[in-house]
C-alpha cells in the first residue's frame, strides 16, 4: 500500500523546491516563495482527483477526522455511529469534541452493517461515520438514504482507500464530508499529513478557518485576518504538502500496480474451497491495497495466521488478535484511561462498552485475513508470494 516504497525524482524535485524557497509554513510569506503553494496546489489536486469542490489540508488522518466532525457541528453529547473495525483514530476524534462513539457492528464488506445502524438511531444521533477499511467499502446508496431519511450527516473516512471508487465516483466525494489520511504508511503518502473533503462550501470553510486558529484567510496580511470563531492548530507544512502532491499525481500507476499484484494473489487463492472473499458492493472497485478473504472458523484463520508467518508471508493481518483496528483489543478505550478527567456525556455515553458484545464483527473478523498489497514487488516476488499463500493456508486448513 504505501507510496514511499516507490519515492523518485518526483517527490525529491517538489520538495527541494520548498528548500530553495526557504517557506516551509503553507500560509503567508508571499514575497519569499516566488509564488509557490505546495499545499494549495495538493489541494487543487485533490479536487481534480477525488473529484469534489473542495479540499483542506490538515496535519494528520486524525486531524482530518476531528476538523470533519467539528466542521459539521458536532460536539458536546452528540451520538457517532461508527464501526467497531476502524483505527482507533475514528473513535479518539469523536472523543475529543465531547462526543460518543456508537460503535456497531459490522458485515461481509469488512465495514458498516446497514441493519445495525439502524438499530442504533437515536435522538442524539447526529452522524454516521464510515471507514473504508483495507481498500473497499459499505453499501453507499442504501447508507446515503438512511442518513438522509434520519437528517444525519454522513462522514467518510477513506485513509486506507484512496483510489476506490463507488458507482465512478471516489470514495470521501459521496458522503456529506470525507476524510483521508496521508500518513507514512497510506497509498498516498505525505509522511504526516490528512485532507477534509466535501461538496458543501460552509463545511470547506469551517475546516479552513477551524485547521488554523480560526483565521478567516482572507486577504495577503496574516496579522489583520478576522477570527469568526474558535480554532486550532492543525496546518500541515509545505514540506508534507510536497511530498503528497508529487506522490497524488502518482495515484492512477499506483492503484494499478496494486491491481496487478492483487489479481495475481487472488487467482492464486481462488483454487481453495474454503477462502471465501470479502463482498464488494455492486458498483464499487477496491484500491486493490489489500487482499481480504474470510476462511471457515475462529481457530483456522488463526492456524493460517501462524501458518503465514512461518512461510514468510509478511503483512497479512488477523484483526482479531490485533490491537489496532479492532475494538475486541481497545482497553484503553473501553477503560476510558485517559490523562485528563472527560466530559460527563462522554463517560456517561460510554458506559456500554463495559458489557457490550459485538458477535456479527467477532464472526467476520475472527474469520478475516487481509493482506497487505506491496508496490515495489516485481511479478517473479508476487508469484513466488502467491505459492507460499497458497501452501501455508491449504496446510492450516
Amino acid at each position: 500500500m504505501p507510496g514511499f516504497e516507490l519515492f523518485g525524482e518526483a517527490e525529491r524535485n517538489e520538495v527541494n523546491d520548498v528548500l530553495q524557497s526557504g517557506v516551509l509554513m503553507r500560509y503567508g510569506f508571499d514575497g519569499m516563495r516566488n509564488g509557490h503553494w505546495k499545499a494549495k496546489d495538493l489541494e487543487l489536486e485533490l479536487q481534480k482527483q477525488l473529484k469534489v469542490k473542495h479540499a483542506q489540508l490538515v496535519s494528520s488522518g486524525t486531524a482530518a477526522v476531528s476538523v470533519a466532525l467539528a466542521t459539521a457541528g458536532i460536539g458536546a453529547g452528540d451520538e457517532v455511529i461508527m464501526p467497531t473495525f476502524t483505527f482507533v483514530a475514528s473513535f479518539e476524534a469523536i472523543m475529543m469534541l465531547g462526543a460518543i462513539p456508537v460503535l456497531v457492528d459490522i458485515d461481509d464488506t469488512l465495514t458498516l452493517d446497514i441493519d445495525a445502524v439502524k438499530s442504533a438511531i437515536t435522538p442524539k444521533t447526529k452522524a454516521v461515520m464510515v471507514v473504508h477499511m483495507c481498500g473497499s467499502m459499505a453499501n453507499m446508496d442504501v447508507l446515503n438514504n438512511l442518513c438522509k431519511a434520519n437528517n444525519l450527516i454522513l462522514i467518510e473516512d477513506s485513509s486506507q482507500a484512496t483510489g476506490a471508487t463507488y458507482k465512478g465516483k471516489p470514495l470521501g466525494s459521496i458522503g456529506d464530508l470525507g476524510c483521508l489520511s496521508l500518513d507514512f504508511v497510506k497509498i498516498v503518502t505525505a509522511g504526516e499529513g490528512g485532507a477534509v473533503i466535501t461538496n458543501n462550501e460552509q463545511y470547506y470553510k469551517h475546516s479552513d478557518h477551524f485547521s488554523d486558529h480560526g483565521h478567516d484567510h482572507i486577504g495577503n496580511d496574516r496579522g489583520a485576518e478576522t477570527h469568526p470563531f474558535l480554532g486550532y492548530n492543525f496546518r500541515i507544512s509545505e514540506l508534507h504538502a510536497a511530498v503528497g502532491l508529487a506522490q497524488l499525481r502518482r495515484l492512477d500507476e499506483f492503484v494499478a500496480i496494486q491491481k496487478v499484484n492483487y489479481t495475481i494473489l487472488r487467482d492464486a487463492l481462488s483454487v481453495i474451497p474454503e477462502v471465501a472473499f470479502r463482498t464488494v458492493p455492486d458498483g464499487g472497485e477496491e484500491s486493490y491495497s489489500f487482499l481480504s478473504f474470510f476462511l471457515p472458523d475462529l481457530d483456522s484463520t488463526r492456524r493460517a495466521s501462524s501458518a503465514l508467518k512461518q512461510n514468510g508471508v509478511d503483512a497479512c493481518f488477523h484483526y482479531y488478535d490485533n490491537s489496532w483496528h479492532y475494538i475486541r483489543k481497545w482497553e484503553h478505550l473501553k477503560e476510558l484511561k485517559t490523562l485528563y478527567p472527560l466530559p460527563k456525556e462522554v463517560r456517561e455515553g460510554l458506559c456500554y462498552l463495559k458489557d457490550k458484545k459485538f458477535t456479527k464483527s467477532d464472526h467476520y473478523i475472527g474469520r478475516n485475513i487481509s493482506c497487505l498489497i506491496k508496490l515495489s514487488w516485481t511479478e517473479e516476488e508476487v508469484k513466488q508470494r502467491a505459492a507460499k499463500m497458497l501452501d501455508a493456508i491449504t496446510k492450516a486448513l
